[in-house]
């Protein structure tokens, strides 16, 4: 897949949640929230600032990252989803 967002946009995927509960119940897909946190697949070039100057997007492909429940786009490519946000959508990058 050939795939590049514009300027300070980045598509993710989302990382797939447990599929039990804390106390060994098994949560069925209809009772499930989804997650909030994915994976960097894509990143833009960066934001275009008003002197004409590009500030490049601080993400990488790869990153872990936390997203606003309502924030982005869904996006079906090759027959998996993903979404794109604005790096500004993006709280926090989670590191190992």
């Amino acid at each position: 897949m050939n795939f590049r967002p514009l300027y300070d946009r980045i598509l993710v995927k989302r990382v797939e949640s447990e599929a039990r509960s804390a106390g060994g119940l098994i949560i069925p897909d209809s009772a499930k929230e989804k997650p909030l946190e994915a994976t960097v697949i894509a990143v833009g070039n960066g934001r275009r600032l008003p002197d004409g100057t590009t500030r490049a997007v601080d993400l990488n492909v790869g990153d872990r990252v936390l997203f606003g429940k309502y924030s982005g786009d869904e996006v079906k490519l090759d027959g998996t989803e993903h979404i794109i946000l604005r790096e500004s959508d993006v709280l926090a990058v989670i590191e190992d």
